[in-house]
């Protein structure tokens, strides 16, 4: 049985690079010679423990991009040399509206793209866009999925909104940007580094804030001329009201996370007198993402990436995520 290296999670808090079997296929599955992965917070989650359903060892990773190297079924050999990305979604399930009970994401606990080959199913796959290298393509599934959700489904934003993307430099919040922007919308955004406030003024954001800062919100509704009409927010916490503050008439606050914080403070009258929305959403169902692939071909979006360095580093890279030091996202070349 031939061998390949791959990053396991070998015990809480232990991760290590080690020489694993390359996986044997199954019945409708296909086998990918990776060329590139990329991180997601959690990942950093599933080292630490705070993710559910962890399962030691397993080789983490729900991003990447590679080529079809062999199928099990003869009726899926057009896959064979394509290059590809994987949709990490497993069994969103029958509703698109929301995700089945035994719904889970590649890299946990399924085996993941952290290594230098995968076994996945043919129906998750799809072939790379075009205009991408593929540490760029490694760097789209899961925070381009949960960003196009965000703003397409769940905020329903057109290119007549006003957008605020708060805490920008992470993927989804990157993404949440760049599909705004490739509508049309005036996109504004938060960070707590100014120097992250200043490369998004470089690529096209329309007003910045700092929210560490007293009442961030005041100036940058006076940026904006107005509220906001979508606003997309993965922190919670204490700035939460701010936000709430800041929402246009009818407007969508749509909450994929709670980095600051997941208990809030909100006057609910606002809602109602308003007519405004909150709502929550993760992930993406599996129409989504081929939307999401093909929104990101007809606008040429390119990922914005933090960094790109061997396997062999990923620890460094997963240090880094920790520390909240990306701009964009972390590659893994493999």
């Amino acid at each position: 049985m031939a061998n390949m290296q791959a990053l396991v999670l070998v015990e809480n808090e232990k991760i290590e690079v080690q020489t694993v079997a390359v996986p044997e296929l199954k019945p409708g599955e296909a086998l990918v010679k990776m060329q590139a992965a990329s991180l997601n917070h959690r990942d950093q989650w599933s080292r630490i423990g705070m993710y559910p359903g962890l399962k030691y060892p397993s080789i983490l990773g729900s991003d990447g991009c590679g080529v079809v190297e062999q199928v099990h079924d003869d009726a899926d050999q057009s896959w064979v040399g394509k290059s590809v990305i994987m949709n990490p979604n497993v069994n969103w399930g029958d509703d698109p509206r929301f995700q089945s009970f035994n719904y889970s994401i590649l890299g946990m606990p399924t085996d993941g793209t952290l290594a230098e080959y995968l076994a996945v199913p043919v129906h998750r796959l799809h072939e790379k866009p075009s205009h991408l290298t593929p540490q760029q393509a490694a760097a789209l599934p899961l925070a381009g999925l949960t960003a196009y959700r965000a703003i397409f489904t769940k905020a329903e934003t057109t290119k007549d909104h006003k957008v605020l993307v708060t805490g920008i430099g992470g993927g989804v919040s990157q993404f949440a940007f760049q599909f705004a922007k490739a509508l049309g919308c005036k996109v504004f955004v938060t960070s707590g580094s100014d120097e992250k406030l200043a490369k998004m003024k470089e690529v096209g954001a329309d007003g910045t804030a700092n929210y560490k800062t007293e009442k961030w919100e005041k100036g940058l509704v006076k940026q904006a001329a107005g509220n906001f009409d979508t606003i997309v927010d993965s922190g919670g916490g204490p700035g939460f009201t701010a936000l709430v503050k800041s929402l246009n008439r009818a407007g969508t606050l749509v909450v994929y996370g709670g980095t600051a914080g997941t208990t809030v403070n909100v006057k609910l009258p606002y809602f109602w007198f308003a007519q405004a929305n909150i709502k929550g959403s993760t992930m993406g169902n599996d129409q989504e993402f081929a939307d999401m692939i093909k929104f990101v071909g007809e606008h040429k979006i390119e990922p914005m990436i933090s960094s790109t360095r061997p396997l062999a580093e990923v620890v460094s890279a997963f240090d880094e995520m920790h520390e909240g030091k990306q701009f964009g996202k972390l590659v893994i070349e493999i």
